[in-house]
């Protein structure tokens, strides 16, 4: 018996052996299995040399004891290769005759832990073989500097684990794959120096894990994606293939920008401004047109700035600032003038700085004379509709401008949304010259300034956040976004000018207003100007996206101004409440929230610069609603419209009495008041007003309506809406439209006063809303955002 239970206890220690070696698989035949790999690896390289003295027999922590070379590292976890490099030099020694890819990379799957994995000028040839997608491991992939052909193989998508993938100076063809985007957690792509061509994939733009992008030296050609949702990247290099012309959309947190070599050819995005972490700009030798960011010398972070070889203008100034940390400035073979920036040749031991084949007065390095940059400087104009459409060349020029900044103003043109609404709406095509048209413009900012002033920075993209950035355009983008100015793009014509709609490659529509000139001025007249317009930014004003200078050929006088804006196509307000169908009218809350955003947008235009911009002459049809319904102010009293008439720089006879100018700035902010009043008229009613006479006549109506009872006033009101408003809400709205309307300027309020009472009337309509969605027992929702 105590045989027979000693038999048995050592069966059961022998079966749990067994359990537990089938559980738990030999590491050591594991590791046998490595030094076995690494071993064949030396044998098919004939290289590195350092794994010779290995043999067989030798165990991996053997292995995992070699001390770093040039040309080997290994590195091991838990006796496990986790990383593995071998550096050749330049394929020397060569490989051996029989050596075969397929059977390389097939091997190298005998190391499943591999997460790092370079293999550097080793000479490695033929297409990368489809084994490498065994290495699910991995986490980088490095094969510079081989002979490796063929396209990108499909198989590396299978690696979920891919951070980082260098495939620089080999030979791959084809294109960048579309199935890039598939790996998850991608921060390295570099493809620099192969053979690739056609245009990129747009799935790019969606691998939002991306820090670094390097496809230098290749064959790719077409438009750059739109990378602005690429928030993590850092280093985009693009440098000697065929792309443009389209300067690309950048997001803001790059730090090296290179583009040198390619084919832009037309403006530069300003938003490059707000690029505060911009250490390295290069966009030399390309075709860039317009003027020179003076901005980009003074950027906080940058060090390094190439511009040579493009066409790019501008007057520079001794008391230009720069950052003290540039070490590398190359301004050469442009068609700049003026004088070289004092801060340009300080430190000229620690910086280099070239400037040579521009036309820059009173300097060492070769110039050119300043008629040359004079002529060269201008582009082609803009014919007017009768013209031919489909010259190529033309009499007069054009010198297409920028603001320096990345913050812009926000300004639109009157009659452009009655006449877009009409357009897209009603399908109704004559193009109505309007009356009275108000000139709006872009910005010429001082991005240091800017830099510097973080509170307006920080106002301003509050106020603005959702406006789309300010970017330079060129000529040729508004020709090729108008079909060449055809007539079918033409939206209007007014006293001043035309109205176009451009649409741009991708996709975004904009319209393009060309605003005359009467008296010549050169273009830095304008400066002051366009510096307080680009203030002006804010979620119910429309926003201007760019311009250009039209000059004349013998003086560079400024002759026509041609404004972007961004297009609003949801029709106007007054198509929303009384000329609209009446599946499209506005409900009695959105109403109340539409007046609301028409009084930020003018309390913005009174006090959100200085001085404000007053008497804006503010009508309903030049309120526009976005797709969200959200209201934006198409037209106000900006200074370039005085210079459009030709009054620009005339000043009083007689000195005014004291205290008359602050009077008279009163009297324009309740001048817009009144046109306040006009609007919340139209809004309470229901019906279009055409007339002055007829705001009289019913504002008495609504005076007489608040005497009367609940019934009364609701029986004036627009019934679209008269049943769903309150009586509390419709009687303070009714309350503040007559106090707008005053005839003495002096009665009526402010628009802070304006701002609160139709508050008070959205917080009591919604209160009477949730009491009844509350007894209906139906969720409380919100009808519109302000």
């Amino acid at each position: 018996m105590v045989l027979m239970a000693k038999l048995v206890c050592h069966s059961h220690l022998l079966l749990l052996i067994i359990v537990f070696l089938s559980l738990h698989p030999s590491s050591q035949l594991q590791q046998h299995t490595q030094s076995q790999t690494l071993l064949k690896i030396q044998q098919l390289l004939n290289y590195p040399s350092a794994l010779t003295s290995f043999s067989h027999r030798s165990n991996i922590r053997d292995f995992c004891k070699i001390e770093p070379t040039p040309s080997l590292t290994l590195s091991c976890y838990e006796g496990n290769i986790t990383q593995l490099h071998i550096i050749g030099n330049n394929g020397f020694p060569p490989l051996p005759r029989d050596f075969s890819a397929d059977y390389f990379f097939a091997t190298l799957v005998g190391l499943p832990s591999l997460k790092v994995l370079s293999l550097v000028s080793l000479g490695l040839w033929g297409p990368m073989p489809a084994s490498i997608g065994h290495l699910s491991s991995l986490e980088i992939l490095n094969v510079s500097t081989n002979y490796l052909s063929g396209t990108v193989p499909l198989q590396l998508s299978y690696l979920r684990n891919l951070q980082t993938l260098i495939l620089d100076h080999n030979k791959f063809t084809g294109q960048v794959p579309g199935w890039l985007s598939s790996l998850p957690v991608l921060a390295v792509l570099s493809l620099k120096n192969n053979m690739l061509n056609g245009s990129l994939p747009y799935s790019l733009a969606s691998l939002q894990t991306l820090r670094i992008l390097c496809l230098s030296s290749n064959f790719l050609s077409g438009e750059v994606p739109d990378l602005r949702n690429l928030t993590n990247l850092q280093v985009l290099d693009l440098e000697d293939n065929y792309f443009g012309p389209h300067f690309p959309s950048m997001p803001s947190k790059l730090v090296t920008l290179v583009l040198r070599k390619n084919e832009f050819r037309l403006g530069i995005q300003t938003a490059l401004g707000s690029c505060y972490q911009l250490q390295k700009l290069d966009i030399s030798l390309n075709g860039f047109v317009g003027p020179f960011l003076s901005s980009w010398l003074s950027l906080p972070s940058i060090k390094y700035l190439d511009i040579a070889g493009n066409k790019l203008t501008g007057l520079l100034y001794k008391n230009m600032t720069c950052n003290s940390e540039l070490a590398f400035v190359n301004l050469s073979s442009n068609l700049l003038s003026g004088d070289l920036p004092t801060c340009l040749k300080r430190d000229s031991k620690s910086r280099v700085v070239l400037y040579s084949g521009n036309c820059l007065v009173n300097e060492d390095q070769k110039q050119h004379p300043s008629y040359l940059c004079h002529n060269e400087a201008l582009a082609v104009r803009i014919p007017p509709p009768t013209e031919e459409k489909h010259r190529r060349t033309y009499g007069k020029h054009v010198v297409a401008s920028s603001a320096v900044g990345g913050i812009v103003g926000a300004i639109a043109v009157v009659g452009l949304a009655f006449m877009a609404a009409k357009k897209f709406y009603s399908e109704h095509t004559t193009k109505t010259p309007q009356t009275r048209l108000i000139s709006d413009t872009v910005s010429a900012v001082n991005t240091a300034k800017l830099l510097s002033d973080a509170k307006y920075i920080s106002d301003t993209m509050k106020l603005g956040a959702s406006l789309p950035a300010y970017r330079t355009f060129a000529l040729e983008e508004l020709q090729e976004a108008t079909h060449n100015f055809d007539d079918s793009t033409l939206l209007g014509e007014g006293s001043h000018g035309q109205i176009y709609r451009g649409k741009l490659p991708d996709g975004t529509f904009v319209a393009i207003r060309g605003l005359k000139m009467r008296k010549r001025q050169s273009p830095q007249v304008y400066t002051h100007l366009l510096e307080q317009i680009s203030k002006l930014r804010h979620s119910h004003l429309v926003s201007a996206l760019g311009h250009c200078l039209e000059c004349h050929p013998d003086d560079s006088g400024v002759s026509r101004v041609f404004l972007i804006f961004e297009f609003v196509p949801n029709g106007t307000l007054r198509g929303c409440i009384s000329e609209g169908p009446p599946g499209r009218k506005l409900t009695w809350p959105q109403r109340i929230i539409a007046a609301i955003g028409v009084a930020k947008g003018i309390q913005f235009l009174h006090t959100g610069i200085v001085p404000g911009v007053k008497s804006n002459n503010l009508r309903i049809k030049n309120v526009l609603l976005d797709h969200d319904l959200h209201v934006k102010i198409s037209s106000y009293n900006l200074p370039l419209l005085a210079e459009s008439r030709g009054t620009m720089g005339t000043t009083v006879s007689s000195p005014a009495p004291k205290g008359s100018v602050q009077a008279r700035a009163s009297d324009e902010c309740k001048n817009d008041v009144y046109d306040i009043g006009v609007i919340l008229l139209e809004i309470i009613l229901g019906r279009p007003i055409m007339f002055q006479n007829e705001v009289g006549v019913l504002k008495d109506l609504l005076q007489v309506s608040l005497t009367t009872d609940d019934t009364g006033r609701r029986s004036i009101v627009d019934p679209a809406v008269h049943k769903e408003c309150s009586d509390e809400s419709l009687k303070t709205m009714m309350e503040i439209c007559v106090r707008c309307l005053s005839k003495e300027p002096t009665d009526r309020p402010s628009v802070d006063d304006i701002l609160w009472n139709l508050q008070f009337a959205a917080q009591v309509q919604d209160s009477v809303r949730e009491d009844y969605l509350s007894h209906q027992g139906s969720p409380v929702s919100s009808s519109l955002q302000v």
